[in-house]
């Protein structure tokens, strides 16, 4: 730090916040600390009665905090974010559309591990919406070293740190079970109840139908669907250990992969998770109907971006996996699903 005349100072760094009395409002910061001097500024500080500052000049190899930021960021991401400018040493990033953000949580500790760089992210695997902020680059010191840039390069490999996942605008098909909705007896309340939850993913329900409790009848409807090209496929009801519930089975022998026929989450321990190839198939439980959020809450953004979901990813559920059903429900900013470090 040393001081300057204030007409020299045109290309230097301002060491701290300067601000100025504006009658009849109050002070205002007119400079922030870090600010690169500018021509046009010399006559506005003067006026401040500025006649010196205290101020940086840029060694060589040295980086201002800004163009650090920035140049940090473009390092780490490519497309699917949108960034502010650099201020203050840093850049914020938010969605660019809906979907899934992932961040490789491997590489973020190794990054983050350098003394002058900060990165702070949203939880990877949060579902979020276009324009939704997801991490933020700050640079600590006013001046970086570009060598700390060219590590922090190294240690990413060409990879990005991070990713929005858009949704794919999947086809769903709905399939509702059980005798008493099949014969009429009481009305499906399920279906619509899924139709707007896909829908939050963008996912659009392209066929409906309504199968009585018969593992012949729901396999032959789950192999229908497949037949009209439909990418995802729900079963609703008939997931408990009642003898006339048999979508587990009809889906088993509709030919998919179960991966598991029950999961550590609470609403939704009877939930099943299957593949017929690269298509997802779902029993869901009764809860989901009645619940404000379930185990298909944390399953279907995944789904909805083409995530294969595994049994491990399952079984992690359990850390995490209890909602606790608050009056006024803020999923999914809570712990809800969030115990599963989910990784790009």
């Amino acid at each position: 730090m040393k001081t300057v005349r204030t007409q020299d100072a045109v290309g230097t760094i301002l060491c701290h916040d300067l601000t100025r009395i504006v009658i009849g409002e109050g002070k205002e910061t007119i400079f922030r600390k870090g600010h690169v001097v500018q021509p046009q500024d010399v006559d506005i500080l003067l006026s401040m009665g500025k006649l010196n500052l205290f101020v940086l000049e840029l060694g060589q190899n040295m980086v201002h905090e800004n163009d650090a930021a920035k140049a940090l960021k473009d390092i780490a991401v490519t497309e699917g974010f949108v960034a502010t400018e650099a201020k203050e040493g840093k850049v914020s990033l938010s969605a660019g559309a809906d979907g899934l953000f992932l961040a490789d949580l491997a590489r973020l500790e190794a990054v983050n591990d350098f003394d002058e760089i900060s990165i702070a992210t949203r939880v990877s695997g949060t579902q979020v919406k276009s324009g939704d902020e997801v991490a933020a680059f700050k640079i600590i010191p006013l001046l970086i070293h570009q060598g700390i840039i060219d590590q922090f390069k190294l240690r990413l490999s060409g990879r990005p740190l991070m990713a929005i996942k858009p949704f794919l605008r999947l086809k769903a098909g709905i399939i509702a079970t059980g005798s008493e909705i099949y014969h009429g007896r009481i009305k499906d309340e399920f279906t619509g109840v899924v139709e707007k939850k896909l829908l939050e993913v963008g996912i659009k329900t392209v066929v409906t139908t309504i199968c009585d409790d018969k593992i012949d009848m729901i396999s032959e409807a789950i192999r229908s669907f497949l037949e009209k090209g439909v990418e995802f496929i729900v079963c609703t009801g008939g997931m408990s250990v009642d003898p006339d519930d048999l979508t587990p089975g009809a889906i088993k022998a509709s030919g998919a992969e179960v991966i598991t026929y029950g999961a550590p989450a609470l609403p939704g321990a009877m939930f099943l998770m299957a593949y017929h190839g690269h298509v997802p198939v779902v029993g869901l439980p009764g809860c989901v109907m009645f619940g404000k959020r379930t185990i298909f809450d944390i399953i279907l953004p995944r789904v909805a971006v083409g995530l294969r979901v595994t049994r491990q990813e399952i079984r992690h559920l359990g850390h995490g996996g209890l909602c606790l059903c608050c009056r006024h429900c803020i999923f999914p900013a809570c712990s809800f699903g969030r115990g599963w470090p989910y990784s790009l």
